[in-house]
């Protein structure tokens, strides 16, 4: 059975480090077997469909076609549309009255519980604002991420230990949602 799935990598064509141009990425996932490849942005996101696979085991083996290809660790997220589309829809903030930069989700490798972040004092900044889903931390920074003293924080290396987490706006979140279901 063939599924349409995203992935999400971390950190690239930022700074001008870490390139990985989007024709060459689409290249690379046609030549490990999958099909359907497009790309949105530049910033890591990727569509494709696959007969084969889950979204560890894709993650990986993208994670290093990349490396062999580029010379590079890039952490990989895969998730299919179905994934998506329940981030999207279970969104715990009035998406469609904020602005997109002002809604912010952060996909994590493997599950997340409160616990991990106990130690934030929530109401020390607020109006901004996190809760967790499947998977996921949505982040409602008013004033956008740039100037967000709580993404900042929700981005120490501590937080995060032991899973990858990489961010999206909420526009990405959308449009991955309409790729992954058009594909």
């Amino acid at each position: 059975m063939t599924t349409t799935y995203a992935a999400l990598l971390r950190g690239i064509n930022v700074g001008g480090s870490r390139k990985v141009p989007m024709a060459d990425l689409r290249a690379l996932l046609e030549s490990v077997g999958h099909h359907d490849v497009s790309t949105y942005l530049q910033s890591g996101q990727a569509v494709f469909a696959s007969d084969h696979g889950d979204e560890e085991s894709l993650a990986d083996e993208i994670a290093a076609a990349i490396e062999k290809r580029f010379g590079f660790v890039v952490d990989v997220i895969v998730r299919d549309h179905a994934y998506l589309s329940a981030i999207a829809e279970d969104c715990p903030f009035p998406a469609a009255d904020l602005e997109a930069r002002q809604l912010h989700v952060t996909y994590f490798s493997a599950p997340v519980d409160e616990e991990r972040f106990a130690e934030i004092d929530r109401a020390a900044y607020l109006p901004e604002e996190f809760r967790l889903g499947d998977r996921a931390l949505y982040l409602y920074a008013p004033n956008g991420l740039g100037r967000s003293k709580l993404a900042e924080h929700l981005s120490k290396p501590r937080l995060n230990k032991g899973v990858i987490a990489t961010s999206r706006n909420w526009n990405t979140v959308l449009k991955l949602v309409r790729m992954t279901g058009s594909a």
